[in-house]
């Protein structure tokens, strides 16, 4: 075992070392700081100790000795006795490391502090080597010291006053004080010596070098000096490789091969630039900048070497071991794993500077010969793409001659372009294994797109090349704003006019997109003016919620008048004459009739809302993939809601094949990025999905402009006694279920615990099912509708207008049946009111006839235009922000003139309390990825949940 090994066995690793040290139980608190510390050296290194005493020559409270110190005395100097305080090593560290911080302490012994600090960090790094004393026993050196050690030590050193070293060298003539520098050396080889020797140490590793009691090993000499060799003389050495030799010429396989010679250097840790040959060093010509040992120390560091890589054993035998021949297999073994063990042995391999090492490979994808560069050739052909290595010289591209040459290849230098190359055998395989198969035009975009792609189990760069290549920079090159197409009576901003230049350049290559924009930036207007600058003879069929149709063809008939467009909706539905224009559809209607639609021709079919078909294995889903279309574009505020498989359904039907199938789009991309595991698969996938995803913000620069202020306030809602009972009864009976239920069974709970809490928090008289409470009292049995009243009272009194969001249809009702009964004007909209009276809805409300609607969050918190309303009340918080910000941007969209003020309504203590905490980390996530929203909560531990949903009472 070596030294380092077997330090870091017996002292149980590299932690806590200083902390032992610290709680050593000493007699230290007797010894005062002000006292200068002078370290006496023994002959076996771990009896050392250090003395302190007072420079001044006051009394000691407790001195056990008395010291022969030298003071200045005059121009001279003379030797006094003093009396002085003795501690061993391991009483002392703890006194000598807090004193480097103790503005009291003396010089001396704030620098034996450091020192102490010092010797404590080097035996933490396991930097210790067995070693014997002059009369044979075992003694522990700090070692090896690279040369930041080193230049440590001698600042220290360099620093310490008079009496810190005041202590006079024994014997007669002159009198003569240790050196600092190597004083300092004794204390860290004591220190070393010290630590190691636990009660536990010989029971780990045997008595020799663990036990307190010396122990004499004059057999473990040679053992120990081979372990410590190069290294406590300051001095390791490198093999300088000589390819002169190398027979090039001879093609005869069989024929012993000389590829060159191996020189030994030998290297200075004290001073990194002194570098000298081995055979200069034995010639004696290094002068004396390598110490007395070098010759030595060099011939030990070889045979240590040869145990890590056996040639080396060759130059143990030669009287001067500096040069060793290298057959070509040695050549190769050392290009291979050789040189990584040897490395790691602290012996580096240096090769010729004048040999080329800039060899690669890099896996390219190129299509056919003669594929369109404009993107509509390269995917209506069923041509496959070539997948394969291509190798390159200081990045210039190997033909295929080269690299067939290079694969015939079978020594570690050949000779290529004019020069020797040094060759990685793995090179050499794939430039005999070349090709790496073929790929489908999506699955070769995917691959240009990210720039990597998976070969054997292992991510490697990818390259596209030619038409390929061409396309993947139109894609990631951005747009300039499009002109605005003739016929469009409307004028398209900045933002809008480069989002129309997108989809123009998706459609016109073959591929869709999905422009992602926050709700109220005009997207459908966007659209209208991509069909315009399209000018197809066949219609675009748009497919959207039902609340949606009316809005849809009243944008069509305002900016651009002359276009048709019809509804495909109701039991008289019909295609005939459908030949330009605009076709509008419902969801449902889609899903019903889409065999008849997948007969039509269209243009191009636009998916408005596409959240709806967000998961791909829903009805809705499957039949919207069943209709043709050479243009497909999906327009959402909120592409992912929960997850990256919705992200995976939308783009997988805009762009079929793009992402790959789900289960390995999960294995590869989702999992690590929803977990955020690896910033690279963020930075990957941002990479694939980005050209076929735009989206902008309202906090853009380039849109703030355009809209008016918004204010977001949470109002805090204390509970109502019935309120609060409820609360605390769910809570306890509810748990005591959920503590002995699992899997499935325990999920379900906890959802059914968090809806029922929730409701609780907006009415009693939700949670209960009292669909016929009196509405004259519903105020006082809910802190959240009392508030609502305050709220309402004052904007209704500016002649305000707002919009109250519920995600719950019952209390929706309860609102409604609550302002009836104090005569504010209402309407009530949620999921079941018909599409007509949806739209008189929305026109009393924008024509300020009806100042109040109430609205369920999924059924009204998309689509609509409602820029009437100043206020928007969120009566209740949803778990996902996204949805919650969808549903305001029915107010705060372009087209707002008046600055929108956001209600939101939390009750204090409650589970809303430390959800409303989460959104705010979970809307961060929102501009990137989220997770896995609401489902994530069935996840918690129960203390998680208790915690999460017990009642805090407020101050």
């Amino acid at each position: 075992m070596s030294g380092t090994a077997a330090m870091t066995e017996r002292t149980g690793g590299t932690e806590g070392t200083a902390e032992a040290v610290e709680t050593t139980q000493t007699a230290e608190s007797e010894v005062p700081v002000r006292l200068a510390a002078v370290f006496l050296p023994a002959p076996l290194p771990r009896e050392g100790r250090i003395a302190f005493w007072d420079p001044d020559g006051g009394a000691l409270p407790a001195d056990d000795t008395e010291l022969t110190v030298v003071r200045r005395h005059g121009s001279g100097v003379r030797r006094r006795t003093a009396p002085a305080r003795s501690l061993p090593l391991g009483e002392a560290l703890p006194l000598l490391v807090r004193a480097r911080h103790d503005p009291a302490a003396h010089p001396a012994t704030a620098c034996w502090g450091a020192a102490a600090l010092h010797a404590l960090r080097l035996t933490a790094r396991g930097r210790l080597l067995p070693g014997l004393t002059a009369t044979g026993h075992d003694a522990w050196r700090a070692g090896p010291l690279d040369p930041d050690d080193i230049a440590h030590l001698r600042a220290v050193a360099a620093a310490l006053p008079h009496e810190g070293h005041a202590v006079p060298l024994p014997g007669p003539g002159p009198i003569r004080l240790p050196e600092p520098e190597a004083l300092m050396r004794a204390f860290l080889d004591a220190v070393a010596d010290t630590l190691p020797r636990t009660p536990a140490a010989p029971y780990a590793s045997g008595r020799p070098f663990a036990a307190r009691q010396a122990q004499h090993l004059p057999g473990a000499h040679d053992w120990a000096a081979e372990v410590a060799a190069g290294m406590d003389a300051g001095v390791r050495i490198s093999l300088r490789l000589d390819l002169s030799a190398y027979d090039l010429f001879d093609t005869d396989p069989d024929a012993a091969r000389t590829a060159g010679a191996a020189v030994v250097q030998v290297h200075s840790l004290a001073d990194p630039t002194l570098v000298v040959d081995a055979a200069t060093l034995w010639a004696g010509d290094s002068g004396d900048a390598f110490g007395p040992r070098a010759r030595v120390d060099a011939a030990l560091a070889v045979r240590r070497a040869a145990r890590v890589w056996p040639p080396l054993d060759r130059l143990c035998d030669q009287d001067v071991p500096d040069v060793l021949a290298l057959s070509e297999e040695e050549l190769g073994d050392l290009l291979g794993v050789a040189a990584t063990r040897l490395a790691a042995a602290g012996v580096a391999v240096h090769w010729p500077r004048d040999l080329a090492q800039d060899l690669s490979a890099t896996a390219v994808v190129r299509p056919a010969p003669g594929s369109a560069t404009d993107g509509t050739g390269f995917f209506e052909s069923e041509d496959l793409l070539r997948f394969r290595w291509q190798l390159a010289l200081g990045g210039d591209p190997l033909t295929e001659a080269e690299m067939d040459a290079l694969a015939e290849a079978h020594r570690p230098v050949v000779r290529l372009r004019d020069q020797w190359v040094l060759v990685d055998p793995a090179l050499v395989r794939k430039a005999r294994k070349r090709d790496l198969g073929l790929l489908d035009p999506v699955d070769a975009l995917s691959v240009a797109l990210t720039g990597s792609a998976e070969v054997d189990g292992e991510m490697v760069e990818a390259v596209p090349t030619g038409a390929l290549a061409t396309l993947r920079d139109r894609l990631t090159a951005g747009v300039r704003p499009a002109e605005p197409p003739p016929g469009l009576h409307a004028t398209l901003r900045d933002y809008q006019l480069r989002g129309l230049a997108w989809l123009d350049l998706m459609t016109s290559v073959g591929l869709g997109g999905c422009l992602a924009d926050d709700m109220g930036l005009g997207k459908t207007i966007t659209v209208i003016a991509l069909h315009l600058k399209r000018a197809r003879s066949e219609p675009t069929l748009v497919v959207c919620p039902a609340s949606l149709l009316g809005n849809w063809q009243r944008e069509i008939t305002r900016f651009a008048p002359g276009v048709p467009v019809r509804r495909f909706h109701g039991p008289e539905r019909t295609l005939d004459d459908a030949d330009g224009g605009f076709v509008l559809t419902t969801y449902g209607t889609m899903r019903s009739a889409a065999p008849a639609l997948a007969g039509h021709t269209w243009g191009m079919v636009v998916a408005d809302e596409a959240q709806h078909v967000k998961n791909p294995y829903s009805a809705t889903a499957k039949a919207l993939r069943t209709i043709p279309s050479p243009a497909r574009v999906a327009l959402t505020g909120t592409p992912v809601e929960n997850n990256l498989s919705e992200l995976w359904a939308l783009l997988d039907w805009t762009t079929p094949g793009l992402l790959g199938p789900l289960k390995s789009f999960r294995a590869r991309h989702a999992r690590a990025v929803e977990n955020g595991e690896d910033e690279e698969a963020v930075e990957r996938l941002a990479r694939l999905v980005r050209p076929f995803l735009l989206r902008r913000k309202k906090s853009d620069p380039g849109i703030v402009p355009e809209l008016p202020p918004k204010t977001e306030t949470d109002h805090p809602v204390p509970l109502t006694r019935e309120q609060a009972a409820l609360y605390e009864a769910v809570v306890r009976e509810s748990m005591l279920a959920i503590e002995t239920a699992q899997g499935m069974a325990r999920r379900g709970l906890v959802l059914k615990l968090l809806t029922a809490l929730k409701q609780i928090c907006d009415h009693p008289a939700l949670y209960l099912k009292e669909e016929h409470a009196r509405a004259e009292r519903l105020a006082a049995r809910s802190g959240k509708l009392a508030l609502l009243d305050e709220l309402l009272d004052t904007l209704l009194a500016e002649d305000g207008s707002a919009l109250v969001f519920t995600q719950y249809v019952g209390m929706a009702r309860l609102i409604a049946s609550h302002l009836a009964a104090r005569a504010v004007p209402a309407d009530l909209l949620h999921g079941g009111t018909p599409v007509p009276e949806r739209e008189r809805m929305v026109d009393r409300f924008q024509s300020g006839a009806t100042p109040v609607l109430v609205l369920s969050l999924k059924a009204a918190g998309t689509g609509l235009n409602l820029t009437r309303a100043g206020h928007v009340v969120h009566f209740d918080r949803w778990w996902n922000p996204a949805v919650e910000e969808q549903a305001t941007d029915r107010a705060y969209r372009i087209g707002q003139t008046q600055p929108v003020q956001v209600h939101r309504l939390i009750t204090e203590g409650t589970v809303e309390d430390r959800i409303a905490e989460m959104l705010e980390s979970k809307r961060a996530l929102a501009d990137a990825i989220l997770g896995s929203g609401e489902s994530a909560l069935t996840e918690l531990t129960d203390r998680e949940l208790s915690d999460l949903v017990s009642l805090r009472r407020t101050p």
